[in-house]
């Protein structure tokens, strides 16, 4: 074998094609010498240094890091010296031809500009959630992780956990009979939300505001913006649903096999600024609301009737909101910050915690009296970034490829379509990506994008 690089990157290919009739080739046939299988490493790239990398590079190789401020991530340069530094994801992809898969960990405004170039390139993509921050972004993604025939996986990663499967099992299983209402909440804003746009700023030197801003619309820097308050702001993020709903929401979607909602309206709250701003109260809200999401929501989802189950009300609650207390909850039982309820005509089901969390059902004696049915689905015994790495290497499927998280990225963006509609009910039109009884509401399902910057 003379040329082990293209042998590797070759049987990395075949894998994922499903081609390779196991699930990876013996150390022995590639490294000849005795050495670690090439194949046995993938060789990843991260786009966004803002989280830990350690469950991946407990098992790969590091070869790439790219970030847009040169003071994230200062701590790798020591732990991965050999990892090339980047500030723009195009030169790297670019210049490093021996990347396997790129993980992308930046604000949502660009995540899919990056998965997109990276799937291009034939490279395997692990996207942190949400999937995109468009709706438009997230079908083109989906098309894209088929075309390319690349492993995706989105980082919500209770679609690994135990959580999410006890949970359908037990739905399954008839534990609190037909399920017509669930109640999703999370604790999260924990940004700033529903104020006026920032003064500009100077531009710090270790940052390339230019790129951060990325594919939309310019406008001067302010650290109101970066590094973590972006989340709060309509072109940057997408508020408190974007961040935790994709989380949330995912183990009643999964457990329920929940799809394109019938119909989704919202309320929330109204900021009153109209002390801090001249003019009529309304146009003082009408600045900001195009600017910043509410400090506080609703959002109602009915999902239609299916063989197996009727009729789905599901509720989102954030900003310290959260739902009706069902009469089956204890005296001092109370709501945890994050979690799900599930009502069903037999009884009730929550589970705690922002990945999905283990299911209990309430009062804790209808809990006591239930019999655990058996476990039919199959467990992941690894991380969810190890579910992706292994099946980028051939080893069974990723549990959140794009083809299952652009389903659930859609219902969390409709949500927030929802909102933009102040109160009035929303219709999807899937299939033609677009919102039949509202026009107006279509220019933010697909926003053009700044000059140089394209899917």
């Amino acid at each position: 074998m003379t040329n082990p690089e293209i042998n590797r990157r070759s049987f990395i290919k075949r894998s994922t094609a499903g081609v390779a009739a196991f699930s990876i080739i013996p150390s022995y046939v590639l490294s000849g010498q005795g050495n670690a299988a090439p194949s046995d490493r993938l060789n990843i790239a991260f786009v966004g240094l803002r989280r830990p990398i350690e469950e991946f590079a407990s098992t790969e190789n590091i070869v790439a890091l790219c970030d847009v401020d040169d003071s994230q991530g200062t701590d790798l340069n020591d732990q991965f010296p050999k990892a090339k530094r980047y500030r723009d994801y195009r030169k790297m992809l670019e210049q490093e031809k021996s990347i396997d898969a790129v993980v992308i960990n930046t604000p949502d405004h660009s995540h899919a500009v990056i998965a997109m170039a990276a799937m291009q390139l034939g490279k395997h993509v692990y996207c942190e959630k949400p999937m995109t921050r468009l709706l438009w972004e997230s079908a083109k993604l989906r098309e894209a992780a088929k075309r390319y025939n690349v492993v995706t996986q989105m980082g919500n990663q209770g679609q690994s956990d135990e959580g999410v499967r006890m949970t359908k099992e037990w739905l399954d299983a008839g534990a609190i009979g037909q399920v017509r209402e669930v109640h999703c909440w999370t604790d999260r804003p924990i940004w700033p939300q529903g104020i006026q746009r920032p003064e500009p700023e100077p531009v710090p030197d270790h940052l390339d505001w230019d790129l951060w801003i990325g594919p939309v619309k310019k406008r001067p820097y302010s650290s109101n913006y970066h590094r973590f308050s972006w989340r709060g702001w309509w072109d940057f993020g997408t508020g408190a649903l974007g961040d935790m709903g994709c989380h949330i929401l995912n183990a009643p979607f999964y457990a329920l096999e929940l799809d394109n909602p019938v119909s989704v309206y919202a309320s929330f709250n109204r900021p009153n600024l109209s002390p801090r701003v001249p003019g009529p109260r309304y146009n003082a809200y009408d600045k900001v609301k195009d600017e910043t999401f509410p400090s506080s929501s609703m959002v109602h989802y009915k999902f239609a009737e299916k063989s197996h189950r009727g009729e789905i009300d599901l509720h989102w609650y954030d900003g310290g909101l959260k739902p009706k207390r069902p009469e089956a909850f204890e005296m001092r039982r109370s709501f945890p910050g994050n979690g799900a309820l599930y009502i069903g005509d037999k009884g009730v089901l929550m589970s705690s915690g922002w990945l999905g969390g283990s299911p209990r059902l309430v009062p804790e004696t209808a809990m006591q009296e239930f019999e655990l049915p058996p476990k039919t689905i199959e467990r992941i015994d690894c991380s969810h970034q190890q579910n992706w790495v292994r099946a980028c290497k051939g080893q069974g499927k990723p549990t959140s490829d794009f083809e299952y998280a652009s389903d659930l990225n859609e219902v969390v963006l409709l949500g927030n379509l929802a909102i933009r509609s102040e109160g009035d009910l929303v219709q999807w039109d899937r299939k033609n990506m677009k919102v039949t009884n509202i026009p107006d509401l279509n220019e933010y399902v697909n926003q053009e994008y700044r000059k140089g910057w394209s899917l």
